[in-house]
């Protein structure tokens, strides 16, 4: 049997091809991976093989939200890079029996340069954005192509939009993204208790993850201090390894806090325990994501957490990116008005972070604020077990695709 290909082109992306792959692993089919953009760590991670020769970036491949993202992405050759990814598909693309992107126009792109059959996972696209979903050129005419055998979306809403828009049957299996988390949480079931547990979600990608950290200290820092010493507060930070001790300690510094024991950093009442390769579990155990990521942001929705996003200066997580964030996921996201890092900004986030833990923690209002989000992350992202449908599809697929001849 020809292995499976999965394409994707970013973070987010290369987590759900993974989470996939590792499906279609288990059931005994031989998969590899492309990832476009980044070296494609969640596959490493799960053992997938990875072809070619892979470098990061420092946009992540969101260079288009921002002109500085656009000029770095020029500076640092990534459009280079992957116009020699898709030419290596091509190349190899015998090698395989079917491709499943995963992405948006660019991976939907390279499945049909391969000229071989195809399952597309559109999770870069939603109708929630605008009601009407505009899909960039040539989208459309590429998945209204032959070779493209299946077309899964990331919501209910956009799969009933893009049938009627392409005239063919486009499916909601869920999010596989979810499921990593998902899991972690079910691990972590516990009873509510006074705790409130604040998570702190600043991105992962260097240097910009570190800009968002301090903003997200200075948020803490503006906590009244007399209510924070009478809250049971738990601040816990979901870290990338490149994010060390050495580098929050010199970020953080500057801010009043100190660095103790290599993993917590203390200001007066406060103090934030620092979390490396713990993300699935801070989130699952947290009453309040600050967040400054993309599928961290997604994957708390579904998980019924109210999110406060600060924005900042980019690459990826700028004014624009989080007010289109906003609109994909809906109320159970929260942000406070004012241009980044202002005083203003920093201090209407702090309060409105201290209105939501105490909200949580109401005997009246937390039950009916949970169930509320609960409903919201059900309808933009869905249930957990989107990896095992699409993997469970793929599988209904690939039968007749292994006696396909390329043209």
């Amino acid at each position: 049997m020809k292995p499976v290909l999965l394409l994707s082109n970013g973070h987010g992306e290369d987590l759900s091809g993974a989470l996939v792959a590792a499906e279609l692993m288990q059931r005994g089919i031989p998969v590899e991976a492309l990832p476009l953009v980044g070296h494609g760590s969640p596959y490493r991670q799960r053992g997938v093989p990875v072809l070619g020769r892979t470098r990061s970036c420092s946009t992540g491949g969101l260079g288009y939200t921002s002109l500085r993202g656009r000029l770095s992405e020029l500076l640092e050759g990534q459009m280079g890079h992957v116009l020699g990814r898709l030419l290596l598909l091509r190349r190899r693309r015998r090698h395989y029996g079917l491709v499943v992107a995963v992405g948006d126009v660019l991976a939907v792109l390279g499945s049909w340069l391969s000229g071989l059959p195809s399952a597309v996972y559109l999770v870069a696209y939603s109708s929630h954005y605008e009601g009407r979903l505009r899909l960039p050129w040539p989208c459309g005419w590429l998945l209204n192509q032959a070779s493209i055998k299946a077309i899964w979306s990331r919501d209910s809403l956009t799969a009933n939009d893009l049938s009627q828009q392409l005239n063919r049957a486009v499916v909601f299996l869920g999010n596989p993204f979810l499921d990593v988390v998902s899991a972690a949480t079910s691990e972590s079931l516990q009873p509510l208790t006074a705790l409130q547990p604040l998570a702190l979600v600043p991105g992962s990608r260097l240097p910009e993850a570190a800009r968002n950290f301090a903003l997200m200290l200075r948020v803490l820092a503006l906590l009244p201090e007399e209510w924070a010493r009478s809250q049971p507060l738990r601040l816990r930070a979901a870290l990338v390894s490149e994010l060390d001790g050495s580098r929050v300690a010199k970020l953080a510094g500057p801010l009043g806090w100190r660095l103790e024991a290599s993993d917590r950093l203390v200001r007066g009442p406060l103090a934030v325990e620092l979390g490396w390769g713990q993300f699935g579990e801070i989130l699952a155990s947290s009453q309040l994501v600050l967040c400054m990521a993309g599928t961290a942001a997604e994957q708390a929705v579904g998980l019924g957490k109210p999110v406060l996003q600060l924005v900042g200066q980019g690459p990826q997580f700028t004014a624009g990116f989080a007010e289109a964030q906003r609109r994909l996921l809906g109320p159970g996201v929260r942000c406070a008005p004012g241009s980044s890092g202002s005083d203003a900004s920093l201090r209407a986030s702090a309060l409105l972070a201290q209105g939501l833990l105490e909200q949580q923690s109401d005997h009246e209002q937390g039950p009916a604020l949970r169930q509320s989000l609960a409903a919201i992350g059900l309808e933009r992202i869905g249930a957990p077990g989107g990896s095992q449908a699409m993997a469970a599809a793929i599988m209904a697929m690939l039968c007749p695709n292994q006696a396909s001849e390329l043209p």
